[in-house]
């Protein structure tokens, strides 16, 4: 019983916590970025934070029905992703690498756990991308990227708020961004991320590999102002290997997003809201959570 316990507990923490709020099975955060995410930017030294807050609506089983019960919570997270792109080319494309450092708040009221509150907070799993590749056209850019999330972050078995994943994950990315016109108004994007994980040593369970695509749609108005329909859609492709069900989990969401350039100061800003429409739970994760999202973006060009 004790063993089962914790492979639950396990596999809600696998569901909705670190480090981000809304992955799938794996690390990367879902709907952190959107608009224009696709393209790499020019050479130069960058900071970017994500500030992102997720309210917990329910907990979907792997046929996607709500569990029964009280079940709520929140993820707060703060990430900072430095971007440094060099003057080099390889393969034609612009150079670059990257990190990622996490800090996270998380809480869950569980009627499914036996009515229990859960919480833990402080630094996440650290991501150290050594690869960014950007191509640019006229009209169009492409990106392509590398990079691993390590198991650097406390992890706790019996605690589904705890903010490691108690395992790695390499992420490959891959995306593209077509503008619509010369002047560059309109433009549609779309960033896809296919995670790979190690073994979570204190189960034996590895979860299975993932996509994931971040979308947009966007209008930058006279003003400089751009808005635009953003969404995100994930699949876990194979069952988790080690666990009790073959469930595959899912997330789709769609929401709205704005963003502004200073250009003279170096600075952009972009918020964005996300409606969860759909989820399922995968095998290690023995629930999803299912919610809303928002999220504040601020990128400083160095």
């Amino acid at each position: 019983m004790k063993k089962t316990s914790s492979i639950f507990l396990a596999a809600l923490s696998a569901s909705v916590a670190a480090p981000s709020a809304l992955a799938v099975n794996g690390h990367y955060s879902l709907g952190i970025e959107g608009l224009g995410a696709a393209a790499a930017p020019p050479q130069g030294l960058y900071y970017r934070g994500y500030l992102v807050h997720y309210e917990v609506d329910s907990f979907n089983d792997g046929s996607g029905s709500s569990v029964p019960g009280n079940n709520s919570g929140t993820v707060s997270a703060l990430a900072h992703r430095f971007i440094w792109m060099t003057d080099k080319t390889v393969l034609g494309a612009d150079y670059g690498m990257e990190t990622i450092i996490p800090m996270l708040d998380i809480e869950f009221d569980l009627d499914v756990a036996g009515g229990s509150r859960f919480d833990d907070d402080g630094i996440g799993d650290l991501f150290v991308g050594p690869i960014i590749l950007g191509w640019h056209g006229s009209q169009w850019d492409i990106t392509f990227a590398g990079g691993h999330w390590f198991d650097t972050a406390d992890f706790d078995v019996d605690n589904p708020a705890s903010v490691g994943k108690g395992y790695g994950t390499t992420m490959l990315t891959l995306g593209g961004m077509w503008h619509f016109d010369e002047e560059k108004r309109w433009n549609i994007s779309a960033l896809s991320r296919y995670e790979i994980k190690t073994k979570q040593d204190d189960t034996g369970v590895t979860p299975g590999d993932s996509w994931l695509v971040e979308w947009g749609l966007g209008h930058r108005l006279n003003n400089g102002l751009e808005l635009g329909l953003v969404g995100y859609n994930a699949w876990q492709l194979e069952a988790d290997e080690g666990a009790p069900t073959t469930d595959k989990a899912e997330r789709h969401a769609i929401g709205a997003e704005a963003g502004y350039l200073w250009a003279t100061a170096g600075v952009m800003l972009k918020g964005a809201y996300y409606h969860e429409y759909d989820t399922q739970a995968g095998g290690l994760k023995g629930l999803e959570s299912d919610g809303n999202t928002l999220r504040l973006q601020l990128t400083k060009f160095f």
